[in-house]
């Protein structure tokens, strides 16, 4: 049954949707809950949960964060009550990051400001505002063309990121009160033996669920997600990965095909795993 969706992008990084944008839509598509699952920031969560409350949609605070295991990965952490510093310094290196992009992009003569960038689009900056720039400046026909001509790894504009290791970022997540969850594990191409060692490597440090449902994974990927949850007690969530029109063909509540369905239920297991032990 389709109830939730807890992995949402809103303007607070790299969606196109306010935060409260995003609680009306969930509420229009009859959703029950939704998660702001935003990269490196908590800053979206406050006004969505305004919304929320208006609105009579449950809110979930959370974070995506980008680590490095071999190839990237992404940890998703729910209720977490703070930042460390470590998760602090993410959104350091991400600035830093934007800001030499912005400095490639205007020794070329485009009219990019980095303080405009911020003033437009928020604190958190990612290739996509970039992109969306060049669409503006007719440079890129689109979003694709733009992170395949120019800000995508090895291109003209791409500066690349010192990523945290896995093993901090869900320590982090840990410290900071929250729930860490693997994300859309199909994402990083691994073996069975490889998952399995990713994910036990991840418990060693806190992990305590895997996204199973995801836009795109078909119901055998399903399965055998649900099942690994299983076998490692781990709670099972699910999102679309929503972005708005940076990933148009991802709907919010239904991912991809209309597809996705999350159940209510899986959220009470996960808060009950917020809960102090």
């Amino acid at each position: 049954m389709r109830e939730i969706d807890l992995h949402v992008h809103t303007t607070a990084s790299d969606g196109t949707a306010h935060p409260e944008e995003v609680v009306r839509l969930a509420k229009e598509c009859g959703l029950r809950a939704i998660a702001i699952t935003d990269h490196d920031t908590i800053s979206g969560y406050a006004g969505a949960f305004s919304a929320g409350e208006d609105l009579g949609v449950e809110v979930v605070p959370g974070i995506e964060v980008s680590t490095k295991y071999g190839v990237s990965v992404h940890v998703l952490g729910y209720y977490l009550e703070n930042l460390v510093p470590l998760l602090e310094d993410v959104v350091y290196d991400r600035d830093r990051r934007n800001a030499k992009v912005a400095a490639l992009m205007a020794a070329d003569g485009l009219p990019v400001s980095y303080k405009k960038m911020k003033e437009r689009f928020g604190a958190v900056i990612g290739r996509p505002h970039f992109g969306e720039l060049l669409i503006e400046f007719g440079l890129a026909k689109d979003m694709n063309d733009a992170f395949e001509r120019f800000v995508g790894k090895g291109k003209k504009y791409y500066v690349p990121r010192t990523t945290i290791s896995i093993e901090d970022s869900v320590d982090a997540i840990v410290a900071s009160g929250g729930v860490p969850v693997l994300a859309h594990p199909f994402q990083y191409n691994k073996s069975d033996t490889e998952l399995r060692e990713l994910i036990e490597l991840c418990m060693d440090h806190g992990l305590r669920g895997i996204e199973c449902r995801y836009s795109g994974y078909g119901p055998e990927q399903v399965a055998y997600l649900e099942k690994l949850a299983e076998e490692y007690r781990l709670v099972k969530t699910g999102g679309s990965d929503y972005h708005g029109s940076h990933k148009a063909h991802i709907a919010l509540g239904s991912g991809i095909d209309g597809n996705l369905e999350v159940p209510y239920e899986w959220l009470e297991r996960l808060k009950a795993e917020a809960k102090p032990q």
